[in-house]
């Protein structure tokens, strides 16, 4: 089901990402790569890839990105020009510790598994390698938590059916109810490898982001 609808929204998919989060979607993702704060040259695997927003930036940060994802109509509509292959995220076709850092946007709440994923990346990243994993959040203070729902609850499906595709986008901000909570996943994370696992909040809460160093 998760493919199809991406299938079906991928043609104006990146337009719709730019309108309904006013653009700061490209800072969350700037901040992802700034983060994962590994050596120019490292390979990285860019999961749920799309059409390739985060390996545009990742290319900029003078990194050497992977685009994988379920969806072949995002993948074809990459843009980046990295090397990219359709693939189940939860079953890498990568061998063990063969690549320098992951990194990952908006798609846990689409995962059927989310501990397997967190295996599966500390399996196909080398000892010292990173990950950096960006999901919509839950804001903790009230009136932007309130907010938040209304905007995305009532208006981002209104802007989906308007621009794109009217269930998928009925979908996607309810998808939120799949994440567990950040303590949950923070030690998920720590328990498949990355010990040093750290969770943040940004813009006051509405996005998150996990990063980690695969234990050695």
């Amino acid at each position: 089901m998760v493919r199809n609808m991406f299938d079906a929204i991928a043609p104006r998919y990146d337009l719709v990402n730019r309108v309904m989060t006013f653009r700061l979607d490209t800072r969350w993702r700037r901040r992802a790569v700034r983060d994962l704060n590994l050596a120019p040259g490292s390979r990285v695997l860019d999961l749920a890839a799309g059409t390739g927003d985060l390996c545009i930036d990742l290319r900029k940060a003078g990194l050497s990105p992977i685009a994988m994802d379920l969806s072949y109509g995002l993948l074809a509509n990459d843009r980046s020009g990295a090397p990219r292959a359709q693939a189940d995220i939860l079953r890498l076709p990568v061998p063990d510790h063969s690549v320098d850092g992951i990194i990952c946007g908006f798609a846990l709440r689409n995962l059927v598994d989310l501990q397997q994923f967190f295996v599966e990346c500390a399996r196909v990243i080398r000892p010292g390698g990173r990950i950096a994993l960006l999901d919509v959040g839950v804001p903790h203070n009230p009136i932007i938590r309130f907010g938040n729902n209304i905007y995305f609850g009532k208006i981002v499906p209104k802007i989906g059916a308007l621009l794109s595709d009217g269930p998928a986008y009925r979908y996607l901000p309810k998808s939120i109810v799949y994440l567990p909570d950040r303590n949950v996943m923070e030690k998920m994370l720590q328990d498949a490898g990355f010990s040093d696992a750290q969770h943040s909040q940004l813009s006051g809460g509405l996005t998150q982001l996990m990063v980690g160093t695969r234990n050695s």
